[in-house]
């Protein structure tokens, strides 16, 4: 595969990957819901408040589902900006994060948490190290290697995507 379709193909996945990532988050697509906002606007700045059961039990799944959403992130901004510091790097996973818990409190979607802030820049500079270890093992393949990856995923997850958006759109709304 030459330079230019592999970045091509990089831009493409990555387009792919901003959409569906901006439908959860957003939009908490793929599932059905009545009303996207409850209009409630909550800000929580304090690290792991809100993530405790009425037991007071620490849940960790909704921090280990934010990392693994922007583990992608970090991957494909080493791919697209292989040249810029480590510090650069991390900047969209911040920045992302941080504009998606703005338009979280701004339409009342959600709720705005700091825990959020922290998994997703996590789950970047998580994606960062990923990369750097595969150039690592693939050398020059790389690019090529987590292309072909990605796009194996990419397809996995939007046919899976579709399939629960159906689900959730069409046969969940006819029992109700």
């Amino acid at each position: 595969m030459k330079s230019g379709k592999r970045n091509t193909l990089t831009i493409i996945l990555f387009v792919v990957y901003m959409l569906l990532l901006t439908g959860v988050i957003l939009f908490k697509l793929p599932f059905y819901s009545e009303k996207l906002s409850d209009g409630i606007r909550v800000i929580n700045l304090i690290p792991f408040q809100g993530s405790f059961d009425k037991n007071g039990v620490i849940l960790f799944r909704e921090v280990i589902y934010n990392i693994l959403l922007f583990i992608p992130l970090g991957i494909y901004i080493y791919m697209l900006k292989s040249k810029w510091p480590f510090m650069r790097k991390t900047l969209p996973a911040i920045g992302l994060s941080l504009t998606f818990e703005v338009i979280q409190f701004i339409f009342a979607i959600g709720r705005s948490d700091i825990t959020d802030v922290l998994g997703n820049m996590l789950g970047g500079v998580i994606g960062i190290g990923i990369y750097v270890l595969l150039s690592k093992i693939f050398k020059n393949r790389t690019v090529k290697v987590v292309n072909v990856f990605a796009l194996a995923v990419t397809i996995y997850v939007v046919l899976r995507f579709a399939y629960l958006f159906y689900l959730s759109h069409f046969v969940m709304r006819q029992l109700h």
